[in-house]
């Protein structure tokens, strides 16, 4: 090989690296700082209302902070470095996320199950509920006599089953609400989750919001209680669960064009419905939370991109 062949293998070797790094830099949640964690002060956690970082492209915007609301972020090394694992808006009034938001790249999956229930080492224990085991609570449908509440995962442990530490934090008591086991958590919850995973961008990132709601924004609904037996707290269920998706087209580091879709689910036994019949678009789960999503998206693209309704479109973005 002579000199000049040597020059442009080694310049065609070094874009290549910078790709490779720009492609762990999107795809699989890399810290670009430290996460902005709450503060402890005489046992009590004082939010932090901003994003971690602008970069972090799955946030919703901050929203008006209380002391009852959490923002956290869980970390954990994967392939040798500091990652994000997924942030929580968490409110200990009602013992319940009420967003969490995420990046998911092919790395994060792959399959194995790795049980560590327990609470969130960021969040006092006295604001969260006992998961070490089931509700303990009962909750007759129609189409199974026997029904009862699980402990339903908001971003599921198999979206990090690729990354063991990464998974274990899925199981804190923070990720996880009253869910109606058969007709909802073990079937149309469970599918819509696994479609999800199929929808992770050769190369690049699929961004996840994945919430619960008691109320839809603006509205007084009932809310049911039960009570947990490990622990004799009441917990409200949620009325509804939601996911909005975002992925992106970029081109010298910046986004040129994104896409997104939303699911809004009723919280009951589903038992018959596909999670595609509530496909809405992300400027409907926005008028029903409160709560603005993907605020990282460019100005220009964002009216086309969150007023998208078909998942098919979506897909074949």
């Amino acid at each position: 090989m002579n000199k000049t062949l040597r020059i442009i293998f080694g310049v065609l070797l070094a874009l290549l690296l910078v790709l490779a790094l720009c492609h762990v830099l999107h795809s699989c949640g890399v810290m670009t700082k430290s996460p902005v964690q709450p503060q402890q002060t005489d046992g009590l956690t004082v939010a932090e209302p901003v994003l971690e970082d602008p970069a972090w492209m799955e946030l919703p915007a901050p929203s008006l902070m209380d002391k009852s609301l959490h923002v956290v972020t869980h970390t954990a090394q994967m392939q040798g470095r500091l990652q994000r694992n997924y942030t929580i808006l968490y409110d200990e009034d009602l013992y319940a996320a009420l967003w969490v938001a995420y990046p998911l790249c092919a790395d994060h999956t792959s399959s194995g199950r790795e049980e560590t229930w327990g609470y969130d080492p960021h969040v006092p224990k006295l604001s969260q509920t006992n998961v070490n085991k089931g509700y303990g609570a009962t909750e007759p449908t129609a189409n199974y006599p026997n029904n009862f509440y699980a402990r339903g995962h908001q971003i599921p442990n198999a979206d990090r089953s690729g990354v063991p530490d990464m998974m274990a934090q899925t199981y804190y008591s923070t990720n996880m609400t009253p869910q109606i086991q058969n007709g909802f958590n073990g079937s149309i919850w469970a599918k819509l989750e696994e479609a999800v995973r199929m929808e992770i961008p050769h190369g690049d990132t699929l961004y996840v919001v994945t919430g619960a709601v008691f109320e839809k924004y603006g509205t007084d609904e009932k809310v049911k209680t039960i009570v947990n037996k490990n622990d004799s707290k009441t917990l409200p269920v949620p009325n509804y669960y939601w996911k909005a998706l975002m992925k992106v087209k970029r081109a010298e580091g910046k986004v040129t064009d994104a896409s997104t879709i939303g699911f809004w689910l009723p919280h009951g036994d589903l038992k018959g419905h596909s999670y595609a019949d509530y496909a809405v678009s992300v400027d409907q789960i926005e008028e029903w939370t409160g709560f603005n999503l993907f605020p990282s998206i460019p100005d220009v693209l964002e009216p086309s991109a969150e007023s998208q309704i078909s998942w098919i479109s979506f897909q074949s973005f």
